[in-house]
């Protein structure tokens, strides 16, 4: 049998197969396999290692489209040294993501230009490429969506899909109040995940000012002692990168 005949074979059991990557890599690896004297099981090895990061990596990258992030922001691009009340090593560890597989929570607190929402989101793109269910939504509009799929009785599957995300990003908590029926709506998302899923959640107010918020002062109180049970609370400090920046081109001129 030729090697025309081998390779048009091979296709056709990798798109069987669904192995794309085997298919456009596997001549390469026959090159390197034979030059560098590879033993079978070295070379379906190094085969099957290919297709399996090939895989890996287009479910990151998936996850990452559906996490909807504004923007993507990475733990690269943190100014570690304008960062304050945080420290480098506790959001290193966090990047692990093992507060995700344990269930539990993180709350980033702090003054307006923080760096609250650049943290809350690149924990939540390396939640992604480590190919876990992301979302990220900023808290007014999460209820305003909650608030519509009330009124469109389709409140239940919309819980549901939140229910099946590993780690939602909430942001910005306290920019906006809510009335009784959003407070409840977002109070009762955050419950269901209690324990079972993890959130982040950004905000500017301090634990004593979230009544502002939801209105209800034993509805945030049950909310705080189920976020905080298991949360890493985490505080920045300072005054805003933009107020800053915008000093300095002040000087600057």
């Amino acid at each position: 049998m030729s090697d025309f005949l081998h390779q048009a074979i091979i296709k056709e059991y990798c798109k069987s197969l669904r192995t794309p990557r085997i298919s456009a890599e596997y001549p390469r690896f026959v090159r390197e396999a034979t030059e560098n004297g590879w033993s079978y099981e070295e070379f379906l090895q190094r085969l099957l290692e290919e297709e399996l990061n090939a895989r890996q990596d287009s479910v990151a990258q998936r996850r990452l489209k559906e996490a909807k992030f504004p923007e993507i922001k990475t733990l690269d691009q943190v100014d570690w040294d304008e960062l304050r009340g945080v420290s480098r090593p506790a959001i290193q560890q966090l990047a692990t993501c093992g507060y995700i597989d344990a269930g539990e929570d993180i709350i980033l607190a702090g003054p307006i230009g923080t760096g609250k929402t650049m943290l809350s989101i690149a924990l939540g793109v390396e939640a992604a490429r480590r190919r876990y269910r992301v979302a990220f939504c900023r808290a007014a509009e999460l209820v305003r969506e909650l608030r519509e799929a009330t009124t469109e009785h389709r409140l239940g599957r919309l819980q549901r899909r939140y229910q099946k995300v590993d780690l939602l990003v909430l942001d910005e908590l306290g920019f906006v109040p809510f009335d009784k029926q959003g407070g409840e709506l977002l109070f009762n998302l955050l419950s269901d995940r209690y324990e079972r899923k993890s959130t982040i959640v950004s905000t500017n107010l301090s634990f004593g000012e979230w009544v502002q918020v939801f209105g209800c002062e034993k509805l945030t109180t049950a909310l705080l002692d189920r976020l905080v049970h298991h949360a890493h609370i985490l505080t920045t400090k300072g005054e805003s990168y933009r107020t800053k920046r915008a000093r300095k081109m002040t000087t600057k001129g």
